[in-house]
């Protein structure tokens, strides 16, 4: 079985200190999270920058800020950068966003590439391309998967090589927790669009139901994101105290089912990204 990627999420769009203390909001606090998670095992950060505010941004240089504070502080681990809307930006923001940083890989949902049409898409993914910026298309349902599988199947992507994907099992919600049931039902997906041999795959979850779904990801042979972006509890309910010990605790169940943890060289690998570092 592949050796996995733990991609640590610590903070997300959405969560500030308000819902617990640990989640990280500036460059600082990404650097420590992002140093105390490499060692309790991940490879990869999927970062997210606020603004003043701690409000959810896509601004390049607050990007810049936060990766240099984690590449100094957690020197060789992977970097992905966010395009969520989160409700707040255009698709057109979103691309500036990626135009502006030229980052070496991001997270991009399908269903919000595609939500003004296939050519404005285009025009994204062959920019991208050129670019060198690798993609993790983030697939939240069976319909995602349908159709990120056909536009795979159309050559529509503008891929280099091996497609990269992530599922999402469950929703966003004030209160939610993922079930395995949610899991299931993406991971028969993927099998069903031959997704599960034909590209590199992810799982996220939420909640209480969070480390039960990324068990059985890691188990069917997919690579996991954990995190205070998807849960800040434990399976009882309680909290955690911070996302080094949510990376712990998937590094536990790594080794229980005989799969290497890889390093910054191989999440990268994992990720599609071709420099050791984002391009600033």
């Amino acid at each position: 079985m592949t050796d996995l990627c733990i991609m640590v999420a610590p903070n997300g769009a959405r969560r500030t200190k308000a819902d617990h203390p640990a989640v990280p909001i500036s460059p600082e606090d990404l650097a420590t999270t992002a140093r105390a998670c490499q060692d309790a095992g991940a490879g990869a950060i999927h970062l997210h920058v606020r603004d003043s505010a701690e409000r959810h941004s896509l601004d390049a240089d607050r990007y810049r800020a936060a990766i240099a504070a984690v590449a100094a502080a957690a020197p060789g681990l992977a970097v992905q950068t966010t395009t969520e809307a989160a409700g707040v930006f255009s698709l057109a923001q979103q691309v500036a966003s990626v135009e502006a940083l030229n980052p070496a890989c991001v997270s991009f949902s399908i269903r919000e590439l595609m939500r003004e049409g296939h050519d404005a898409a285009d025009r994204f993914l062959a920019g991208a391309a050129a670019r060198g910026t690798a993609i993790q298309f983030i697939l939240y349902d069976p319909q995602d998967i349908a159709l990120f599988a056909a536009l795979h199947r159309d050559n529509a992507l503008h891929l280099r090589d091996t497609p990269r994907v992530i599922v999402v099992a469950g929703r966003y919600a004030v209160t939610q927790n993922s079930d395995i049931a949610d899991y299931e039902a993406l991971h028969a997906a993927l099998k069903s669009e031959r997704l599960t041999d034909e590209a590199i795959w992810m799982t996220c979850a939420f909640g209480t139901g969070e480390m039960a779904c990324l068990a059985r990801t890691i188990d069917d042979g997919g690579h996991v994101r954990v995190g205070f972006e998807n849960a800040i509890v434990d399976a009882t309910g309680t909290p955690a105290r911070d996302n080094a010990e949510r990376v712990a605790k998937v590094a536990d169940l790594a080794r229980a089912c005989g799969r290497r943890l890889t390093d910054g060289d191989g999440a990268r690998a994992i990720l599609g990204a071709t420099t050791a570092a984002p391009l600033l």
